[in-house]
């Protein structure tokens, strides 16, 4: 059986598909699926799902307009409770140096604190994680630059 990674409950995320590097994202064991803070959500008559990137932390995030085709309209109850049809994308992250491919809803963020959550369908079988803990792949990507100096030595 695959050894699982420790995260903590807040980390960092890349989303090259997207170019975003670095996104403080939230992990939620409670919440199925991931979800981008964005705002102007709409879905053209060819598909393509436009909106603009909301991050106040990454200004050069901010206020930045996509285009990215529509992977699916889905329904996800959000944690207020209420049934809303967000549409998602399907897109390759990096996170603790390896690259997945996620299915990502597109919603308005703004009374929340992180520009992303990332939910238990992304962690299942591959994380575990300790609530003690925040940013591990800082320390991990860290470790790994300290690990490549002393090769070069």
């Amino acid at each position: 059986m695959k050894e699982k990674k420790i995260i903590g409950t807040k980390e960092l995320i890349s989303i090259p598909d997207l170019d975003l590097y670095n996104l403080d994202v939230k992990i939620d064991t409670g919440a199925d699926s991931n979800a981008l803070h964005c705002d102007d959500i709409f879905v053209d008559e060819e598909n393509i799902v436009h909106f603009t990137l909301l991050d106040e932390v990454h200004a050069a995030y901010n206020g930045i307009k996509m285009a990215v085709p529509l992977y699916a309209m889905k329904k996800v109850r959000s944690s207020n409770g209420k049934l809303q049809h967000r549409p998602s994308i399907r897109v390759k992250v990096e996170f603790f140096g390896k690259e997945y491919t996620t299915v990502i809803s597109l919603t308005d963020r703004s009374d929340m604190k992180y520009p992303m959550l990332i939910g238990k369908k992304f962690l299942a079988n591959k994380f575990l994680v300790d609530v003690s803990k925040e940013y591990l792949t800082k320390e991990a990507d860290e470790n790994l630059l300290k690990n490549l100096s002393r090769k070069k030595i």
